[in-house]
């Protein structure tokens, strides 16, 4: 572990000053090499408060730890701070030969996309990007439901350290009230020759404590945390993978259909260019929507997006 991460862990862990000889001694270094890690924290969004003859203060921030998580996780964590995205990431590790299950850490990503290649806004700070390789191998039938799989271990995660009531939007978005703080992008690769899917990438994207949302955002992005959030980061994200591997797959299922946002409101969405209106009355085990259409007929989708229509602007 770095000099730096070793003082971020030492800083984060006392709720007061800890002078710089403090330091120095319990890491056996020279107030130097102090004073250069506490500069490279900085650099990296963290505010410490200096204080004369007091010390350096944690004030705002949180280092993401890639050994500690991987410790914690059980698994291969691969971090790159300076990340196009953390889905090609993922996807070069294949290439590279990384070993699978692996997962892709960023503390910023350059060319964020969503759903459907759209980009989306990723901080300087403040926010998880990471993506999950999996390798399953397996026939096209017996491909799980990974979103909702991991939509609902984010929701699991959040209520085990918070007491806020998030909420899932179908398919792959995470509410707090009426914004969005999560979204989740699962893409899979096949052997069209052997019929099956060879590996998957979970991406998800969470906004714990970001405040340089651009103005045409701020009406419909939100935060986990709008002051210093309770939690670290690594916290969050240890939680989240340890419930998707560590809880049944039919109790993730029942959270995300007991979570959901969408389900018993009207809805719309467009099919082959045209409108359909109705109410969502269900979630499948395999994550498609049913609708109630306004014509008394019920209609299941399995991809694409859906407006709640009480909502003006989303």
């Amino acid at each position: 572990m770095k000099t730096y991460e070793k003082i971020y862990l030492l800083l984060e862990e006392r709720d007061d000053y800890i002078s710089g000889e403090d330091l120095a001694q319990e890491l056996g270094i020279s107030r130097t090499s102090v004073w250069k890690a506490i500069r490279q924290l900085e650099m990296q969004g963290l505010t410490i408060e200096a204080a004369r003859n007091r010390g350096y203060k944690l004030v705002e921030g949180d280092l993401l730890l890639p050994e500690l998580i991987a410790q914690d996780i059980q698994l291969p964590v691969h971090l790159k701070a300076d990340s196009d995205s953390t889905q090609l990431d993922a996807k070069q590790g294949i290439e590279l030969g990384h070993t699978s299950p692996a997962l892709y850490l960023a503390p910023h990503q350059n060319r964020a996309k969503g759903r459907f290649g759209r980009p989306f806004y990723a901080s300087k700070s403040g926010g998880i990007y990471m993506s999950l390789r999996l390798s399953p191998n397996v026939p096209f039938l017996e491909f799980k439901p990974y979103t909702i799989l991991a939509a609902a271990a984010v929701v699991k995660a959040i209520q085990q350290l918070t007491d806020l009531d998030v909420q899932i939007k179908w398919v792959n978005d995470i509410y707090l009230g009426t914004k969005k703080v999560a979204g989740i992008l699962t893409e899979a690769i096949s052997s069209m020759e052997t019929q099956t899917v060879t590996d998957v990438i979970i991406g998800i994207g969470i906004n714990v404590h970001i405040d340089d949302f651009p103005p045409e955002l701020k009406p419909a992005a939100g935060n986990l945390f709008e002051d210093q959030p309770s939690l670290t980061r690594n916290q969050l994200i240890t939680a989240i993978w340890q419930a998707f591997f560590d809880t049944d797959d039919k109790e993730l299922i029942h959270l995300y259909k007991e979570k959901s946002l969408v389900v018993g409101q009207q809805v719309s969405f467009v099919e082959n260019q045209v409108e359909f209106r109705g109410t969502a009355i269900a979630v499948t085990d395999t994550g498609n929507l049913v609708i109630q259409l306004d014509n008394g007929k019920a209609k299941m989708i399995s991809s694409g997006e859906i407006s709640l229509t009480s909502w003006t602007d989303h």
